[in-house]
């Protein structure tokens, strides 16, 4: 008999968490690693589960991977600790228990921290090593993003023959973090050649069992299931889970009533969890047949119509200006409404806020568009960084954003804090800009980020930031690329002061389907210019344009004209090449921007003229 011939007609006890009993004795560190350091430690604890009840153990490889050792600096020992980990487990088994080579997710929320390419190279040398030792089979678990564990089964099941658990982790009952229904998911890992599939990790035994109740029996796949011990507290420092054996016993008896054959425990489960477990389901046998319950619908209102036709709808079709006026660092917010209300004179189609630039706290740009929007008529831009909130903020901050009708979003990673006014502040960065780009668009499908739905569809549109000043353009251009497939629907650059790095630029980006809005920003002064050129990483100006600021001195009228001067060049240049235009306002010195859209409005007048009396004369 073997592993999937007992699961026919039993229930499968397996073991429970290996690091929370690492973690209780004071180890915290890489628990990998003690295989070859403390392997008499890692086999007591093989052994007390299997004491305990457990008829299925896992190696203690969870995060045996190339990219997790080397956070540790251990990817050079990967061979030695999977292989090491496979044969204690054996050795504590011996023919009491089958042994699962356990291969942990690596994305958790931050999708775009490692491609599937570079996912596919660290599993593959994890699992070609577990596949050359004595084991019963595969356990794939602790899976957020469906995506990735796809990915990796796929391979797995090409490789062998053994059998194949497949475990997901869910943050919301029910549903997995894209929004795919679990019955689907584990139906699509099933259809993929998965011989178990269930759930691990993240949520106690009652959302287990909610989540379960929405799940029929499958066709071929047995179901599994190993819940946390609860939700966790935190004690002097520690993280520390409560549940007793009690209640893991009963819920043992609720999952056998939900078709689960495989059971054992995740993270604050430990040897009295599994005897108890073990003990509540001695003598019975699996169900065969269940009622499931049907998942209520979800009301979703319908995604209301913008107040304003998208601008990336309206670059493609004419020229479009947009402004950068960033809320002022103090109170008081006369003179930049003010500034405003001029820009707005000159046929503006927006203005953006940027999100605490420079990492120096400003007015909140949330509060500022608001006030725009409603007192001045005006259509604000908002900037959103990764580096002020976290996931749980970024998404309370969307909530409000939509619910103030401010629909317009620069998606940005943000200034680290250490350049900032307050340099000892922490920068969050749970989301690179890809993947907040990508939550914005999962917004508009009514889905948060752990795949629950927020009850209505937003209709944000997406701008994504673009640096042209990097040595290789190329590159800057295959960032925009993904930009795109994360659901980008345009593009506002950082300024650019040469005409030929402006035509670089538009031969680079030409073939992009978003739009691009090109950044220009006129120079104040002598030292300015200097300051740009020698501190701003990534932008030179030319030796004319500083010794034509440098002439100015430090007239401050003589500057101005030297600045805008230059600024227009730049935008005749433009002209030709990109139909949007970013001015960005230097130092809440709006005259400077009003000056300049001015000169937009009537050159883009004089041509209209021009081509009109041609049409008229053919």
């Amino acid at each position: 008999m073997g592993f999937l011939e007992d699961l026919q007609n039993e229930i499968l006890i397996a073991d429970g968490a290996m690091g929370t009993l690492l973690y209780s004795h004071g180890i915290d560190r890489c628990f990998e690693e003690l295989n070859l350091s403390n392997p008499d430690q890692v086999q007591s604890i093989h052994e007390a589960y299997i004491n305990a009840g457990a008829r299925v153990i896992q190696t203690n490889t969870y995060g045996g991977n190339h990219i997790k050792l080397s956070r540790y600096g251990l990817e050079d020992d990967i061979r030695a600790i999977n292989s090491k980990a496979a044969r204690l487990a054996r050795k504590a088994a011996g023919s009491q228990a089958y042994v699962l080579a356990t291969m942990g997710g690596v994305r958790a929320f931050k999708k775009s921290s490692h491609t599937l390419d570079e996912l596919k190279r660290s599993f593959r040398e994890q699992l070609y090593v577990l596949l050359n030792e004595d084991i019963d089979g595969l356990l794939l678990e602790t899976f957020y993003d469906l995506e990735e564990l796809k990915t990796i089964l796929e391979i797995a099941r090409k490789e062998t023959n053994k059998p194949i658990v497949a475990n997901v982790s869910l943050h919301e009952t029910g549903v997995l973090q894209d929004g795919t229904p679990l019955e689907k998911g584990l139906k699509d890992l099933e259809a993929l050649g998965a011989d178990v599939v269930g759930l691990n990790c993240r949520l106690g035994p009652y959302h287990m069992l909610e989540s379960l109740e929405e799940v029929p029996l499958l066709e071929k796949a047995f179901l599994s299931v190993y819940p946390n011990g609860s939700l966790p507290s935190v004690e002097e420092g520690r993280l520390v889970y409560e549940s007793d054996e009690g209640y893991f016993a009963e819920s043992a008896l609720a999952f056998r009533n939900q078709g689960a054959r495989l059971i054992g425990g995740c993270c604050g489960t430990t040897p009295k969890h599994i005897k108890a477990m073990a003990d509540a389901l001695r003598g019975l046998a699996p169900i065969k047949e269940k009622s499931v319950k049907q998942r209520k619908p979800v009301t979703v209102h319908e995604r209301l119509e913008p107040a304003y036709p998208p601008l990336h709808q309206i670059v493609k079709e004419r020229r479009s200006v947009i402004v950068e006026l960033d809320p002022p660092k103090t109170l008081g917010l006369e003179k930049f409404f003010k500034g405003a209300e001029e820009l707005k004179k000159t046929g503006i189609d927006s203005i953006t806020l940027a999100d605490n630039s420079l990492a120096s706290p400003r007015v909140s740009n949330a509060a500022v568009g608001t006030q725009l929007k409603e007192k001045h008529d005006m259509r604000p831009l908002i900037h959103l960084t990764c580096r002020d909130r976290n996931l749980i903020g970024l998404q309370s901050h969307l909530m409000g954003l939509h619910s103030l009708g401010l629909t317009d979003v620069l998606a940005i990673t943000g200034d680290p804090s250490k350049i900032g006014d307050f340099p000892g502040a922490t920068s969050v960065y749970d989301l690179s800009s890809f993947d907040l780009i990508s939550l914005i668009k999962q917004f508009n499908e009514g889905l948060s980020y752990s795949g629950k739905a927020l009850g209505g569809k937003t209709n944000f549109t997406v701008a994504g930031a673009f640096n042209p000043n990097v040595r290789h353009l190329n590159k800057a251009a295959e960032r925009l690329e993904k930009k795109i497939a994360c659901g980008a629907d345009y593009f506002i650059s950082q300024p650019i002061y040469s005409i030929q790095q402006m035509e670089e630029v538009h031969e680079a980006v030409k073939h992009l389907t978003a739009p691009l809005y090109i950044g220009i920003m006129p120079l104040t002064s002598s030292r300015n210019a200097e300051f740009i050129h020698h501190e701003i990483p990534g932008i030179k100006l030319s030796d004319s344009i500083r010794e034509t600021m440098a002439k100015a001195g430090g007239d401050p009228i003589q500057s101005k004209k030297e600045g805008i001067a230059i600024a227009k060049d730049l935008i005749d240049a433009a002209f030709d090449l990109f139909n949007g235009i970013y001015l960005i306002t230097p130092f809440l010195k709006y005259e400077y921007s009003v000056e300049l859209a001015e000169y937009i409005r009537e050159k883009e007048k004089q041509r209209s003229e021009r081509e009109f009396s041609h049409v008229q004369h053919s």
